[in-house]
């Protein structure tokens, strides 16, 4: 019998944790092919997320909660729970409610159809502006960067079959983007349609910096694509910057009086220009160093504190 293992980063969902789990539990006893486990992985949650965790682990001895040292981002979190699945297909799915996870049928039906990894795909989202905005943006970003095809959406819930994770779990080092991660696994890749719920609870807990940290994260540890814009950028503003001291000369030769004095502004201008330019440049360069740096450190992608229910004491 095939088992499925659930993964679920966990941050201020106290009141939308345990109707997730009564979803999931409700929907398996009617998919009677399979057996489950769940994995909650509390992110350093500034609330009573792990208290409620504990809990449900007392009360369903096929669920494992994590209870990390300090809040490292959905997807450290995410990289915790794969190291304690044991089921053949990890679905992961959002501590919300928005992911709906009596629909995680379509998911697995894709796997079963032979697909490696299958992303839910929502006709309309129900978050917010703001959010709306970041997703647009990370889409761009994978596609340009990491080589996303353009028709495939991805998201927070998505199946994978346990090679594909296992794969995953080689990357040991301090920044992992989970997206990055399955594109440069596996190209067979499709989305399923499944609808999209609004908030039943409290708010996002990404803000733009933690987006955009993400975002910079998927780019640099995936992909030298901006450093070869870098170079392509820095050759162009040179040509321009070679072409614009021929046209002056030639300019100052044939066409303008010789006590004409050459505009102040201008030269300003491209000197900032230029300037800001190498300095971006310069910035770029010296990310993808310290990144290396911390990497080289063995810096870690998640601490662990404790393990409560049937992986604990499984090793007790």
């Amino acid at each position: 019998m095939e088992k499925i293992s659930f993964v679920i980063p966990c941050y201020r969902s106290t009141v939308t944790l345990p109707g997730v789990i009564k979803e999931i539990q409700d929907t398996m006893v009617q998919m009677k092919q399979y057996v489950y486990d769940i994995v909650l992985i509390n992110d350093c949650s500034p609330d009573d997320t792990f208290e409620t965790i504990q809990k449900l682990c007392r009360e369903n001895d096929n669920i494992t909660g994590i209870n990390l040292a300090k809040n490292f981002g959905q997807h450290s979190a995410l990289m915790a729970g794969f190291h304690y699945v044991t089921g053949d297909v990890v679905v992961c799915l959002d501590d919300d409610g928005q992911t709906p996870a009596d629909e995680v049928g379509k998911l697995l039906d894709g796997i079963k159809g032979g697909a490696d990894v299958v992303y839910a795909s929502y006709r309309q989202k129900h978050h917010s502006g703001f959010r709306n905005f970041g997703s647009r943006i990370n889409e761009l970003m994978t596609r340009i960067m990491l080589g996303k095809p353009k028709k495939l959406a991805v998201s927070s819930y998505f199946a994978a079959r346990r090679f594909v994770v296992d794969e995953m779990l080689r990357y040991e080092y301090a920044y992992p983007y989970v997206i990055g991660l399955v594109l440069r696994t596996t190209k067979n890749i499709i989305n399923v349609d499944v609808n999209h719920r609004d908030r039943e609870a409290g708010t996002s807990g990404y803000t733009l910096g933690k987006l955009f940290s993400l975002w910079f994260n998927g780019f640099t540890a995936f992909s030298v694509k901006p450093l070869r814009v870098a170079t392509i950028t820095g050759t162009t503003c040179a040509f321009a910057g070679f072409a614009y001291g021929i046209y002056t000369i030639l300019k100052k030769i044939f066409f303008q009086p010789p006590d004409l004095v050459v505009g102040f502004s201008a030269l300003m201008s491209v000197i900032v220009f230029m300037g800001g330019m190498l300095m971006l440049m310069m910035g770029l360069v010296g990310e993808y160093m310290g990144r290396m740096y911390i990497s080289m450190n063995n810096s870690p992608q998640f601490v662990i504190r404790e393990i409560v229910g049937k992986e604990a004491e499984e090793k007790k």
